[in-house]
C-alpha cells in the first residue's frame, strides 16, 4: 500500500474501543505499512475528541513513540499553500486538519486518506487531482 495519511476519525476510532467504527478501522490498521503520516491539527482533534468522550489521550503518544504513527507535515513550512486550500474551499468550510492532510497528498503523490470525511471526495489536490480516500 502507498503512503497512508491518517484523519482525525479513524484515529479516534482506533483507539475507542466502543466507537462505531472500532473493528473496521483495527481490521484496516493490519494491512498498513508504519508509518501513518498525519499533522498536528488531526492529533489536536483527536485528543479533543477523545477526551470529550472520557478517554485516555496516551495511546495517541505510544503510537508516536512506537513510530507507527508520525508527523508529516509542518504547518509553518507549507503556510503558503495550507492557507490557499483554506481560501479555495472555505464554502465546505475546510478544516486545517483537512488543508494539511490534502497538502500531505499533494506531497506524497502516492498516498491514500484513511477517513471518515467525505469531503476528501471533493477536494482535491494540485487543483484538480483526485485524492484517493479508505473509508468504511
Amino acid at each position: 500500500m502507498n503512503a497512508v495519511l491518517l484523519d482525525t476519525g479513524p484515529l479516534v476510532s482506533f483507539l475507542a474501543a466502543g466507537s462505531a467504527h472500532h473493528e473496521w478501522v483495527c481490521e484496516q490498521w493490519k494491512q498498513v505499512r508504519s508509518p501513518l503520516l498525519t499533522c498536528e491539527a488531526v492529533l489536536t482533534e483527536a485528543s479533543f475528541l477523545l477526551k470529550r468522550e472520557g478517554g485516555d489521550t496516551d495511546g495517541i503518544f505510544a503510537l508516536m513513540e512506537r513510530g507507527i504513527l508520525r508527523i508529516g507535515l509542518d504547518v509553518e513550512e507549507e503556510l503558503s499553500d495550507v492557507r490557499a486550500l483554506m481560501r479555495r474551499y472555505r464554502d465546505r468550510p475546510m478544516s486545517l486538519a483537512d488543508a494539511c492532510l490534502v497538502r500531505l497528498a499533494e506531497i506524497h503523490v502516492r498516498s491514500v486518506i484513511f477517513t471518515f470525511d467525505q469531503d476528501f471526495r471533493i477536494y482535491r489536490r494540485h487543483g484538480n487531482r483526485v485524492i484517493e480516500v479508505w473509508m468504511p
